[in-house]
């Protein structure tokens, strides 16, 4: 039956601006501590209808992003009944394949999986996310000459394979897991914002 999601990302991290991860370099900090969050405005996976979710990672990088060995903490919409959330779960943990599978296969341990109150609103670029009390970010978009976004396409790594990305930065990112090494309090760091399309 495979899955069809599309909706938007936004994924924050303590990098500086532009994350050098996107095109395959070592994070600014020799370590990267991110949360990527994917909203479902449209989805089923195999016959369950997600339309309306979003699920999130809270992770540590410990290198280069392409050598894989992530811990993460997962994160799912408070919103989800039983089955969405083991749908969910079976597409981003790379259970269900396809391009979303290509980018779980980098994490190489999950401390917790945990549902949660999730806010995402980001709308052209802009926004914020809130996952429970201990994660918060804001977006802005940087817009070029003609005053459309900024967009980064053609990576070598992408938390959305095969659709670009908005290049931002976050006024604001809080992170605070204990397992995962992370407390931070952030302004001006990376911000990334897409409209993805998965299919498998």
């Amino acid at each position: 039956m495979g899955y069809h999601l599309e909706g938007r990302l936004l994924e924050v991290c303590n990098c500086k601006v532009l994350c050098p991860c996107w095109i395959g370099e070592d994070p600014d900090n020799g370590t990267c501590d991110t949360i990527v969050s994917w909203r479902i405005d449209k989805g089923v996976i195999e016959g369950t209808d997600v339309s309306g979710l979003t699920i999130a990672a809270v992770a540590h990088v410990p290198g280069n992003i392409l050598q894989g060995n992530w811990t993460a903490a997962i994160f799912v919409d408070a919103k989800a009944s039983a089955a969405q959330e083991q749908a969910l779960l079976k597409v981003y943990i790379g259970q269900a394949g396809g391009p979303v599978a290509d980018l779980a296969k980098l994490i190489g341990s999950v401390v917790s999986v945990e549902r949660a109150d999730i806010r995402f609103d980001v709308q052209g670029g802009k926004g914020t996310l809130q996952i429970g009390s201990d994660y918060y970010a804001e977006l802005e978009p940087y817009l070029g000459a003609t005053g459309g976004q900024t967009t980064l396409s053609d990576t070598v790594f992408s938390t959305v394979p095969g659709a670009p990305v908005f290049v931002g930065k976050a006024p604001r990112y809080r992170s605070k897991n204990a397992a995962l090494g992370i407390d931070l309090d952030l302004k001006g760091h990376n911000a990334l914002q897409s409209i993805f399309v998965f299919d498998a």
